[in-house]
Formats: structure tokens, C-alpha cells, sequence
């Protein structure tokens, strides 16, 4: 395997996961409509969905997060090292079942990606 720090790494987006349960979904629907409202940004249901305006919604998303954990991570040709060696957190860090033998993304994921 060549290691990241050899090659280019190209970065084509970011994606923001907001979690939730049940009890914090109210929250959490209040979040991506006031995100959508207030920055402009295309917001679909609660999902793992691409975040295209990085600049305005991670700054964002620190001031206002209304206590809910957030992944943030670039989209590059490796999903495994996206969320997991690439990613930062907003508020503490969720236990992520990840599958380091699959490390691609497969196009019906997100469909507006490429």
C-alpha cells in the first residue's frame, strides 16, 4: 500500500454526519433546517449527505451544534481513510463501524459525488 503522505491526495468535497437518536432528533432536524435556512446550503433528509460548502458550514456547525456529535471529513478515492484517518470531530467521537477492507465508495451512496 503507498502511504498518503507520498502521493497527492485530492480532495473533491466534505461530508458533515450529524448523530442522533431518538431523543435528539428533534434537535437534530432543527439543526439541518436552520443549516439550510441560514447558510443556503442543499439539505436532504437525515443522512449521510455531502456538505459542499465547507467554509461556511463547519464554522457553522462549531458555534452551533445544539450539543450533537459531528463527523467531519474530506472525500477522497479512500472512504476508509476519510472517516477515519482524515476526520475531525465536533463534540466527542462516535464509534464508527468501519470496514477497512472496503475503501471505495460505491457510486449509490452519493450520488451528487464525481
Amino acid at each position: 500500500m503507498t502511504d498518503a503522505t507520498t502521493r497527492p491526495i485530492t480532495i473533491d468535497g466534505y461530508h458533515a454526519h450529524v448523530y442522533y437518536d431518538a431523543g435528539t432528533r428533534p434537535r437534530a432536524e432543527r439543526l439541518r433546517d436552520e443549516i439550510a435556512a441560514t447558510l443556503g446550503v442543499e439539505v436532504r433528509a437525515l443522512s449521510d449527505e455531502p456538505a459542499a460548502q465547507f467554509d461556511n458550514v463547519v464554522p457553522w456547525l462549531m458555534l452551533h451544534r445544539e450539543g450533537l456529535d459531528v463527523l467531519v471529513h474530506p472525500l477522497t478515492d479512500n472512504s476508509y481513510d476519510d472517516h477515519s484517518r482524515y476526520a475531525v470531530w465536533l463534540g466527542n467521537p462516535v464509534a464508527l463501524k468501519l470496514n477497512p477492507t472496503s475503501r471505495g465508495y460505491r457510486p449509490e451512496q452519493y450520488p451528487t459525488q464525481r
